[in-house]
């Protein structure tokens, strides 16, 4: 497998890149850690005209304290944000399932922000963004622009990036005292990929009952959710079995229309969420309590 033929170029900064993207438009794509681009180069599934590598821009990457939000470059791996301690000790929810993106090569080359833009829709970051009510920037020639991960992501492979825009840096706003967080995955074995994966974010209130609830969803349909009717029914209740048991249930039929394909059927996805989210439920509880 062979790629299309195509040029490229490494700018040194971001202001570089994004007039390279005005010049070239929808012919040229950005290229971060290259796991998903290069394949589907190789396959000519995606055949830019010219490659503009974000690489060199050391402005990208890292990861920093900005007044207590978490402020993370879109080019820093997988294998950073997990080990990371401040992502650790604030945000375990997304070290936690940074730790299980693909295997060791994946991790080591693959970027948080190449994940979000190329929006996997059984890629398993986009369900922590969610979860976690992250703001992503987004540059352009004209400025910039934060957007909600909520907003952000519009379909299969499809979000709010124009083809002039890329993604510069990921902001996590900090989490409240007394609450914990979980990320749980149906795997698929060969791939990593989430079949089914849930990441949680609870806080609890003095008494013990549930203050706020964020359940993001990736894997089962086209686009990464969250699961607000799942989030309603543990509004304001004392996390008890019945309780988590019809938050669990509602999470799998906020899935409105679950994918059917060889991994698995439509409605085993229903139940996966379903599984999954009360076990991601019991982990973040208890951290939170």
């Amino acid at each position: 497998m062979v790629p299309a033929e195509f040029g490229y170029v490494a700018p040194r900064t971001i202001t570089e890149a994004l007039a390279l993207l005005e010049r070239y438009g929808d012919s040229a794509r950005l290229l971060a850690g290259g796991h998903s681009l290069i394949p589907l180069m190789k396959l000519r599934l995606a055949m830019p005209s010219m490659l503009i590598d974000l690489g060199e821009i050391t402005e990208l990457r890292g990861i920093r304290d900005d007044s207590g939000t978490l402020v993370i470059g879109a080019t820093t791996t997988h294998a950073t944000v997990a080990a990371n301690e401040l992502v650790r000790a604030r945000y375990p929810v997304l070290a936690e399932a940074a730790g299980q993106i693909g295997d060791v090569q994946v991790r080591n080359r693959g970027t948080i922000g190449g994940s979000l833009a190329h929006a996997d829709p059984a890629a398993d970051l986009p369900a922590v963004m969610l979860a976690l009510d992250a703001q992503l920037n987004i540059c352009s020639p004209a400025g910039a622009r934060l957007v909600a991960a909520r907003s952000f992501f519009e379909g299969m492979f499809t979000t709010q990036l124009a083809a002039t825009e890329m993604l510069t840096e990921i902001r996590l706003p900090p989490l409240p005292a007394r609450t914990g967080t979980a990320y749980q995955k149906a795997a698929n074995l060969a791939s990593g990929y989430a079949i089914v994966g849930v990441a949680v974010v609870v806080t609890l209130d003095s008494d013990g009952a549930v203050a706020a609830a964020r359940i993001g969803v990736t894997g089962a349909g086209a686009q990464p959710v969250r699961a607000t009717t799942a989030e309603a029914a543990l509004a304001g209740r004392v996390p008890g079995e019945a309780n988590l048991s019809m938050a669990a249930s509602a999470a799998g039929h906020d899935i409105e229309d679950p994918l059917d394909d060889m991994h698995a059927s439509a409605d085993y996805r229903r139940h996966l969420v379903a599984v999954h989210t009360r076990r991601a439920l019991e982990r973040a509880i208890a951290a939170a309590g």
